[in-house]
């Protein structure tokens, strides 16, 4: 009994970390993180919004029954694509995690390319004024008239500066900075970036990169074996539920075009390659902007990211 009071002592008074993988899809950051919780003894958490839904199996690239038995995963195919769950949500479910995890060792890892989601809870939220009544009905009828390209036009006027930096093909985001843009009169980017609370942990942020055309031919390769894996049945299977947020994104989108007759099988798979380099690019944007990103090649040896990681903490030299 004194030997597990002492331990619980020692873990309450030592500096906690969390390892944040982050960098453009496919480029094997989910290979990282097992290996990083392997190496730590902790447990992973998944930042990746695509993966959050029981629905959505291959084309979100959700890792595989030998990775998830490869170490404890967390915020995987949790919820359905019925439920509303946003990034206020994962911010409050993600905490709640490490906070449990930390009671039983110093590390926990983090990973996944939502630099919205992985930012929520490394820095906080920023605090937004409430929607006004009638604004979230006229904002969902306009989508359902005159599409999403109506609203990206509106964000474009209203707030040039977050059209620049959101996945404008992502209604849900789109339509989120519209409200509060019409709500407050004022530019949604004029509400991010105000000081936050401090976090109970230090955070060290591993980057994964590599030439453009590698990650270009990684993500061509990638979507070609989800394609051999299942994705056109898949997205099939869901074409009653098209509609639904958690479904507008690359890989859902353009097979629903497909099934409506406007593009060919062909044409939709290409436009998954297109539009899944054009998310890279937007990920490579938005954490180049973060200075406090230690980035290594895809390829780098294990043992010298992991040796950089003991250097970095306290008490593990």
């Amino acid at each position: 009994m004194q030997s597990f009071v002492i331990t619980v002592v020692i873990l309450y008074i030592m500096t906690k970390y969390l390892i944040a993988v982050v960098g453009p899809t496919a480029i094997g950051k989910t290979a990282l993180s097992i290996k990083i919780a392997q190496h730590f003894q902790t447990e992973i958490i998944s930042a990746d919004s695509r993966q959050f839904y029981k629905e959505m199996n291959i084309g979100t690239a959700v890792p595989d029954p030998d990775e998830l038995a490869a170490a404890p995963h967390h915020c995987i195919q949790h919820i359905s694509i019925e439920d509303t769950y946003s990034v206020g949500h994962f911010e409050r479910e993600a905490m709640s995690l490490i906070d449990t995890l930390h009671l039983k060792q110093p590390y926990v890892t983090m990973v996944g390319g939502s630099g919205m989601y992985v930012d929520a809870v490394i820095r906080g939220l920023d605090q937004f004024p409430d929607v006004q009544p009638g604004i979230r009905e006229q904002l969902n009828d306009l989508y359902k008239t005159e599409g999403i390209i109506a609203l990206q036009q509106l964000l474009k006027e209203k707030d040039p500066v977050y059209y620049d930096r959101v996945d404008i093909q992502n209604h849900q985001r789109v339509t989120r900075a519209l409200e509060v843009c019409l709500s407050s009169g004022k530019p949604f980017s004029s509400f991010l970036d105000k000081p936050k609370p401090k976090r109970p942990f230090e955070t060290i942020k591993i980057g994964l990169s590599a030439d453009r055309t590698v990650i270009y031919d990684r993500i061509n390769t990638r979507v070609d074996i989800m394609v051999a894996n299942g994705l056109v049945e898949e997205v099939q299977g869901l074409l009653s539920r098209k509609r639904l947020n958690a479904l507008q994104t690359v890989g859902y989108r353009e097979l629903f075009e497909h099934f409506e007759g406007k593009v060919s099988l062909e044409k939709a798979i290409e436009n998954i390659k297109t539009n899944t380099r054009r998310f890279a690019k937007r990920q490579l944007t938005w954490y180049r902007k973060d200075a406090s990103i230690t980035w290594f090649d895809y390829q780098t040896p294990f043992e010298e990211i992991a040796d950089f990681i003991h250097k970095k903490t306290s008490y593990d030299e």
